[in-house]
């Protein structure tokens, strides 16, 4: 078996607007990992720009929160498609995505600073949905109860459905989201 056959394989459908501006994506990599901590940094940085703590303190701690996280997802998610975002084949994201038998997890999506707000997110979790809806399942995520991706899931159709800790669990069902956001998909 050649290096390229033992390698991950992702089976989430690229929008074909996404894909007609240079977007994609591909099974994330052990050569990923210093993308994946700087994009994880740059996604909670802001929580911490309150705290009078020094920048070396602020970096050592967000480095140590994405081991841990890290580690929760390979040992909770195992099964999970871990694909990393591109555009003109440059990382811009991470996507990881749990198949269940009655709902699909989004576990984690980010996208770099200047990848965020042009809608690219929104493309990206209406394939899924897409794909969830023609295998008759939900989709589901968990969200900070002060993220402000709050505003495009609900646009999207997602409701709250649970609360842990400082998470809410946000569902989307067919024919609970809005009617653009899966005409959308299917371009």
């Amino acid at each position: 078996m050649s290096p390229a056959e033992t390698l991950p394989r992702v089976r989430l459908a690229t929008p074909a607007a996404l894909k007609a501006a240079g977007h994609g994506l591909r099974a994330q990599t052990p050569a990923d990992r210093p993308f994946l901590e700087a994009l994880y940094i740059s996604v909670r940085t802001p929580e911490l720009e309150p705290l009078e703590w020094p920048e070396s303190a602020k970096r050592a701690f967000l480095t140590d929160q994405f081991r841990l996280q890290d580690l929760h997802y390979q040992q909770h998610y195992r099964e999970s498609e871990f694909a990393i975002l591109v555009r003109h084949g440059q990382p811009i994201g991470r996507l990881y995505l749990f198949r269940g038998a009655e709902d699909f997890r989004i576990v984690d999506i980010s996208l770099k600073p200047e990848a965020r707000n042009g809608g690219v997110g929104g493309q990206w979790l209406r394939s899924v949905m897409a794909e969830a809806a023609a295998a008759g399942r939900s989709v589901s995520i968990h969200v900070e109860q002060f993220n402000p991706a709050q505003t495009l899931y609900r646009r999207l159709g997602f409701h709250e459905i649970g609360e842990s800790g400082p998470y809410l669990l946000m569902e989307w069902r067919e024919g609970t989201g809005s009617g653009p956001a899966m005409e959308d998909a299917a371009r």
